[in-house]
């Protein structure tokens, strides 16, 4: 007889059958994917934690804020989702469908993309 991998009871029915219910299975699971989820938790996060900042300063299409307002808001500019390069040569960071580009002053000029 097989035994379950998570409590090590002895399994009954199907042959292929790994855990003696679903109980077992998914705390097999979650011990099994806990310590990953935790630093992509945390990158999902702060990636759900800029795009909600860019959105309230986007309420148009496109909008100007400051450095200064994206810091104090919680802003982290290391994480972003995508880069898109400009002909002229500008680099967008997006964070999901809103970019922003930086602007003299310490200012950024954010924007909605519409593409799905």
């Amino acid at each position: 007889m097989k035994e379950c991998l998570e409590c090590g009871e002895k399994i009954i029915g199907r042959s292929d059958k790994k855990f003696c219910s679903d109980m077992c299975r998914n705390a097999y699971n979650n011990k099994l994917n806990s310590d990953s989820n935790n630093y992509v938790r945390n990158i999902n996060n702060t990636l759900r934690k800029n795009r909600r900042i860019l959105e309230e300063a986007c309420k148009d299409d496109k909008a100007k804020i400051s450095k200064n307002s994206l810091i104090r808001e919680g802003f982290d500019f290391g994480y972003f989702t995508n880069t898109r390069t400009t002909q002229k040569g500008s680099t967008y960071f997006f964070v999901y469908e809103y970019g922003y580009l930086a602007l003299e002053n310490d200012l950024f000029l954010v924007v909605k993309d519409r593409k799905p």
